[in-house]
């Protein structure tokens, strides 16, 4: 498994502060976007941690329905989102689902 980078560093910390997560896995799919235009990341170089998913378990989510917790992630992400993050995919649940 590769080690995080420094955007999904800062990725988890900020979800790890905004909802106590029980589980949280965050996944670099840059790679995958390949020849695209916002592929350089925060340094200019490939790989640059632009396309990420998220899947993120957490009390915080119950009684929330899917929007909410959508809105929910990318406010506390919002930052991240101006750049260097291009793409979030986000899978946000409640611990019983």
């Amino acid at each position: 498994m590769k080690s995080e980078g420094p955007v999904a560093r800062d990725i988890r910390a900020r979800l790890a502060v905004a909802f106590a997560p029980s589980d949280l896995v965050i996944e670099d799919d840059s790679d995958r976007h390949a020849g695209h235009h916002h592929e350089g990341g925060i340094d200019g170089q490939a790989g640059g941690e632009t396309h990420m998913n998220v899947r993120i378990v957490a009390d915080a989510f119950s009684g929330m329905t899917r929007l909410q917790r959508q809105r929910a992630v990318n406010t506390c992400l919002a930052e991240l989102l101006k750049g260097p993050v291009h793409a979030l995919s986000i899978k946000a649940l409640a611990p019983d689902e």
